[in-house]
C-alpha cells in the first residue's frame, strides 16, 4: 500500500505510484508497452503526465479507446468534451472551413472569428461584449491580467490558495497549488492570496456553517483591498472544479460589491466550467454576479481544436495602443468555426438543461449511497460536474487517499475513467451529451468498485 500523505495531491492522480504499475501489468500488452516506452523516452517527464498510463487510438461521443480495443467511458476529458468527442457537426464545420480559409495572418480578420465573437457577446452575462481569442486557457489568463493592469494602472492581484489558472509562470503566480509553485523560483510580484470560500473546509467555523461567521472569507478579501489600496483585480474560479466547492450563499455578491467600492476588477476564470458544464451556460450565472472579465477555454474549441477567450466590458476597451494578446493564432478560422459549431450544438440540443437534469439525477443517486458506504463522506455537484469525497472516518473526515487511488484503477479496469482530485475526491465530468444508459453504467461501475474496495480497505 502506498503512503499518500507526502504527495502533492491537488490537481490529479499520481503518475508514479505502485497502483499504476500494478494496473499496467494486468492491462497493458507488449505492443502498447513498446509505444509507452517510446513516449517515455522522447518526452520530458513531468508530474501528472509522462510517463503515461495507456495509449489511445480513437475517441467518439462519451468513449475513449486504447490500442488493445478497450473502451472507457471518459468522465475526465480534461474538461473539453461538453459536446462529446468527434462531434460530427463540429468536425464538418472545420472540414468545410479548411477548404476555403485555413489560417488568418495578423492584420486581417475573417468571418468565422467575427461570428464567434458576436455570438459570445450575445450569450455572455450582463454587459460583457468585447472579445479576444487565443490558443489556450493559460494564455487567456495572461491576457486578462494584462488588461486589468492596463485598465487600472495597477499590478497587484488577489487570488485563492488551492486555485488553478494554468501552468505558465504568470498563471502559477496567481494560482495556489504547490505542485506548480514549489521550488520553481521567483514568481510575479504583488500576487496576494486568500483562503478559498469553501464551506466544506471552513476556516472560520468548526461546524462548517458559513452563515454563522457572516462571510468572513469575503470580508477578508475586502480587508486586503482596503489595506493595500492598489489591487488591480481579484481573479478566481467561480466554482473550484476539482473538489467541486461552491461558495456559500452571498459570497460572490459580497466580493463583487467590495471590488466596486475599491475600483478593482473582478475576473472569473471559467476555463474548465463554461458552456453548460454546471447546468448554466456560464457558471457565474448560478451566483447572479457579472465579472469585469470572463475567461473561457477548453470546451470552447468543441473538443477538437485549442481555443480560449476573454470577454470584457465595453468600458474596458481602452488600450488600443497596447498588445494584450497578439498571438499567431488569435483569430484562427478553423478554431473559431469549431467554437461556433460547438455553441450552436449546445443550444440546439438543449445541453445546458440536460446538464442540470442529469447532474441532479447523478448526485441524487450517489447521495442515496452515503448511509451504506463507510468510505463516502460527501457528494457534491453542479450540473454534470459532480463527485464523491472519500474518507476513512466519517466523524473526523480523514481523507481516504489510498482508497481513492485504488478505486480509480478498479474503475478503469471496468471501463470508467475519471479524475482523482486532492487525493480523496473522485471528480466526474462526463460529456453533456452522455446517454442516460451510459450515465447509469458509470454509476454502477463506481458502486461495484466501492463494494470491492471497502471490505479490504485499511486506512
Amino acid at each position: 500500500m502506498t503512503n499518500m500523505k507526502n504527495r502533492d495531491l491537488s490537481e490529479g492522480d499520481i503518475n508514479l505510484c505502485p497502483e499504476r504499475s500494478a494496473w499496467q501489468k494486468l492491462n497493458i500488452n507488449d505492443k502498447t508497452r513498446s509505444w509507452l516506452d517510446k513516449d517515455e523516452k522522447y518526452f520530458l517527464h513531468q508530474s501528472l503526465s509522462t510517463p503515461c498510463l495507456d495509449v489511445l487510438s480513437s475517441c467518439e461521443g462519451s468513449y475513449i479507446r486504447d490500442l488493445q480495443g478497450n473502451s472507457f467511458l471518459d468522465f475526465h476529458g480534461n474538461s473539453i468534451h461538453q459536446i462529446g468527442f468527434a462531434n460530427p457537426e463540429v468536425t464538418e464545420a472545420v472540414k468545410k472551413q479548411m477548404e476555403t480559409l485555413s489560417f488568418c495572418p495578423r492584420r486581417y480578420t475573417n468571418i468565422p472569428a467575427i461570428q464567434l465573437a458576436e455570438k459570445l457577446a450575445a450569450i455572455a452575462p450582463g454587459d460583457l461584449s468585447r472579445v479576444l481569442f487565443c490558443p489556450g486557457g493559460t494564455l487567456a489568463v495572461g491576457m486578462a491580467l494584462k488588461l486589468a493592469r492596463a485598465v487600472t494602472g495597477r499590478f497587484k492581484t488577489v487570488s485563492m490558495w488551492g486555485s488553478f489558472h494554468g501552468a505558465s509562470l504568470d498563471a502559477i503566480s496567481i494560482g495556489g497549488e504547490s505542485l506548480f509553485r514549489r521550488e520553481i523560483g521567483p514568481l510575479l510580484p504583488g500576487t496576494e492570496h486568500v483562503p478559498p470560500a469553501d464551506p466544506y473546509r471552513c476556516l472560520w467555523d468548526n461546524e462548517g456553517r458559513c452563515e454563522t461567521c457572516n462571510l468572513k472569507c469575503a470580508r477578508y478579501i475586502e480587508y486586503i483591498l482596503e489595506q493595500e489600496g492598489d489591487i488591480a483585480a481579484v481573479i478566481a474560479e467561480p466554482i473550484r472544479c476539482t473538489r467541486i466547492n461552491p461558495p456559500p450563499p452571498g459570497y460572490w455578491q459580497a466580493v463583487r460589491k467590495a471590488c466596486d467600492r475599491h475600483n478593482t476588477l473582478l475576473i472569473f476564470d471559467e476555463t474548465a466550467v463554461c458552456l453548460g458544464r454546471t447546468g448554466r451556460m456560464f457558471a457565474c450565472e448560478h451566483y447572479g454576479v457579472v465579472p469585469d472579465i470572463l475567461i473561457l477555454g477548453k470546451g470552447l474549441g468543441g473538443g477538437l481544436l485549442p481555443l480560449a477567450a476573454i470577454i470584457a466590458r465595453d468600458c474596458h476597451n481602452t488600450v488600443k495602443d497596447k498588445a494584450i494578446g497578439h498571438y499567431t493564432h488569435e483569430k484562427n478560422p478553423l478554431a473559431c468555426a469549431a467554437g461556433m459549431a460547438a455553441i450552436l450544438y449546445i443550444e440546439n440540443e438543449k445541453l445546458v438543461e440536460r446538464s442540470e437534469e442529469l447532474g441532479r439525477y447523478a448526485a441524487g443517486s450517489l447521495n442515496k449511497l452515503i448511509p451504506y458506504h463507510s468510505l463516502i463522506g460527501d457528494v457534491r455537484g453542479q450540473g454534470l460536474l459532480f463527485g464523491v469525497e472519500l474518507v476513512s472516518d466519517k466523524k473526523t473526515k480523514e481523507p481516504a487517499n489510498n482508497a481513492a487511488e485504488q478505486i480509480m484503477y478498479v474503475c478503469l479496469s471496468r471501463g470508467l475513467s475519471f479524475k482523482v482530485s486532492n487525493g480523496n475526491f473522485l471528480t466526474f465530468m462526463p460529456p453533456l451529451t452522455i446517454s442516460s444508459h451510459d450515465l447509469d453504467r458509470a454509476l454502477n461501475i463506481l458502486y461495484r468498485s466501492l463494494q470491492e474496495i471497502e471490505p479490504h480497505f485499511i486506512p
